[in-house]
């Protein structure tokens, strides 16, 4: 439950709006509330409900993620202007690739997570995944690293509240080529660790290391599944990787117990079905 202050006053004998009550909004008041107020704003042509509250896998203190996907120019200024407190990112703040900028704020007392989506953007990543091509950006918090398709996914999972949005299918190019990508980079990742940080006992690099690796082969199996992914939140729960929590806690400090590490990991990402 959300509450909504309303608010009016008396100014030269009419009303505008003000405080004067409080009443409380359900999720789907609050969801439209955000939803009329994003796609208000200039450039805007769609908005959408995103993360677990949009797969009905959400706890009670998740947070709401909406997307907004504009086409031309979007001046974040505008976003800034509702009067929603938090951070409001420029457009590129957040890396300039896919996932190029957002805003986390405070609506009505609950955490809210807006992102932007620059539609040309989208629409050109859509048909690159269809061929099969896709590429990687680092981003903020995601140990492998986003692909360039997370905004196809977006479109496949999210729930559109205003305007139109297709709802792809896992192209099965991308089915095909993305599996051998990532476990061919989780394979380079291991054995850089295993030839050049082992042997200098290097404990927390191949820690870092064998997470990391996780991560790229857990896209690897859920790619391979023709499942989409968005962040890396329960991606090794996912794909049945979540043993490398026993690796990691055996790890020693020895050059050679951290090559017995990286074989471990290497063992258990062999025993995972890719589908």
């Amino acid at each position: 439950m959300v509450r909504l202050w309303v608010v009016a006053v008396v100014r030269l004998g009419s009303w505008s709006p003000a405080r004067v009550y409080l009443r409380d909004m359900d999720d789907q008041e609050f969801t439209g509330h955000v939803a009329r107020a994003l796609a208000s704003l200039p450039a805007v042509e769609a908005v959408a409900l995103g993360g677990s509250r949009a797969q009905g896998t959400q706890r009670p203190d998740s947070d709401w993620d909406f997307a907004l996907y504009y086409r031309g120019r979007f001046d974040p200024g505008d976003l800034r202007a509702i009067g929603w407190p938090g951070q409001v990112s420029e457009i590129g703040e957040w890396g300039g690739g896919v996932f190029n900028g957002g805003a986390w704020l405070t609506v009505d007392g609950h955490r809210t997570d807006v992102h932007y989506r620059d539609l040309d953007v989208v629409e050109h990543e859509t048909a690159e995944a269809e061929e099969g091509r896709f590429h990687r950006e680092q981003l903020m918090f995601h140990l492998a690293g986003i692909p360039s398709y997370l905004v196809v996914a977006e479109l496949a999972l999210n729930q559109v509240l205003h305007g139109r949005l297709p709802r792809p299918s896992y192209p099965p190019a991308l089915r095909s080529s993305a599996p051998e990508q990532w476990r061919a980079t989780a394979r380079a990742t291991l054995s850089y660790a295993e030839v050049n940080s082992a042997p200098r006992g290097g404990r927390t690099e191949v820690m870092g290391a064998i997470a990391v690796a996780a991560m790229q082969q857990a896209h690897a199996v859920l790619a391979s599944r023709g499942a989409w992914v968005t962040n890396e939140k329960t991606l090794l729960d996912r794909a049945g990787l979540r043993g490398v929590d026993e690796v990691l806690a055996a790890t020693g400090s020895r050059p050679e117990e951290l090559a017995a590490a990286v074989e471990a990991a290497r063992s258990l990402f062999d025993t995972v079905p890719p589908a």
